[in-house]
């Protein structure tokens, strides 16, 4: 299970660090992404990290102020996100998953419950 933290309500221009953690099990050899749900919206990954850290991805629209991370020794990944949006404002949600060489895409099979971030104008 994983469990998602850090959300909060700030002002634009302001700075959150969201933080998954497993409950159980490791992280370690998964592939992970940030996904976020906007109200009356469906859900968007925002960011992924492979299972070493080494290759990253992010949607343009948080290019350059979301930066994701992840410290296998302490089984944890984390988003560090920077000149926050009113558009951020979303449920963030972790997740971890495995490459899919059928579909060459990333399949994530655990969730973590989501956490709150609310930018104000």
């Amino acid at each position: 299970q994983l469990q998602a933290s850090g959300g909060g309500l700030v002002q634009a221009g302001g700075s959150l660090r969201l933080s998954c953690a497993a409950s159980r099990g490791t992280l370690s050899g998964y592939d992970m992404g940030w996904f976020r749900q906007a109200p009356g919206k469906g859900r968007v990954l925002v960011a992924s990290i492979n299972w070493s850290g080494v290759s990253t991805y992010y949607v343009d629209s948080v290019k350059g102020r979301f930066t994701i991370s992840r410290d296998n020794a302490k089984n944890a990944m984390y988003l560090q996100m920077n000149s926050l949006k009113p558009d951020d404002t979303a449920l963030y949600y972790c997740a971890a998953g495995s490459y899919d060489r059928m579909t060459q895409k990333v399949r994530y099979d655990y969730w973590g419950q989501g956490t709150l971030v609310t930018v104000s104008s």
